[in-house]
């Protein structure tokens, strides 16, 4: 009985070979591609609109612990006022 995904004895190694030399020449023809045509200046604009989106994202991240701060205040201040109200209440 085979294991799940196992190949026959025979032929397994050469298919499973085949396989992986096909990956490595698609991956370098890719490579060339990119390369051939214009990769460098695509990966400039890329990085460049990511450099712009993260000093967006920065800002917002500001404001956001920003108003999270002012609203856990205005938590803690009602919290405190209702306690000290109770604490008044039962004296």
């Amino acid at each position: 009985m085979r294991a799940v995904g196992e190949e026959r004895r025979g032929d397994g190694g050469k298919r499973a070979m085949r396989k992986f030399l096909l990956g490595v020449i698609v991956g370098i023809l890719i490579s060339f591609l990119f390369i051939w045509f214009s990769g460098g200046n695509t990966v400039k604009k890329i990085g460049e609109h990511l450099s712009e989106t993260g000093k967006k994202m920065e800002v917002m991240e500001e404001k956001i612990k920003k108003e999270k701060d002012e609203v856990w205040d205005g938590i803690k201040k009602k919290f405190f006022k209702e306690e000290r109200e109770i604490q008044k209440k039962s004296q």
